[in-house]
């Protein structure tokens, strides 16, 4: 039970996290949301992802984090071009 329940909490925090994080990196939320999505897909075939609830709780914070990520990089585009 526990192994589910750690599987479960980092479903739910890494991809949005790795999506932001990716974002800061590459300057681009699209390569970002990529690169993770790639990741998880890496995981999920080396068999750490196991069952559907988690492919949704992954997904779902996937998508947030890209929402996240997305508005992260319309204010500083904006905070840029305000700027000059």
């Amino acid at each position: 039970m526990d192994s589910i329940l750690t599987k479960f909490l980092l479903s739910l925090l890494v991809p949005g996290l790795l999506v932001v994080l990716f974002t800061r990196v590459t300057f681009n939320h699209v390569v970002a949301l990529v690169l993770t999505v790639a990741l998880i897909a890496a995981a999920v075939y080396a068999g750490f992802t196991t069952t559907w609830f988690l492919y949704a709780v992954n997904a779902a914070s996937l998508t947030l984090g890209f929402w996240y990520a997305t508005n992260m990089f319309n204010k500083r585009k904006k905070a840029e071009t305000h700027d000059e």
